[in-house]
């Protein structure tokens, strides 16, 4: 990661666990039903960082189906 779109790329990375300990943290220090306000960061976290793993398993199957396939020849 060099120069500013290395360092917005590693802070973009880092905004959903990020998202979910805020969240998680809102959870422990709220009582009662002031608890419920701190449930659609966690949820949108969690969102978040399950899309991003699902997308990334796809790229990455697609990347290897595309490497597996036999290239023209040289």
């Amino acid at each position: 990661m060099s120069g500013p779109k290395g360092l917005s790329r590693g802070l973009l990375a880092l905004s959903s666990p990020l998202l979910i300990l805020l969240a998680l943290g809102a959870l422990l220090l709220r009582q009662g039903p002031d608890r419920w306000q701190a449930l659609p960061a966690l949820l949108i976290g969690a969102g978040l960082l399950g899309h991003s793993a699902l997308s990334r398993r796809r790229r990455r199957r697609a990347l290897l189906a595309a490497l597996r396939q036999p290239g023209p020849p040289a």
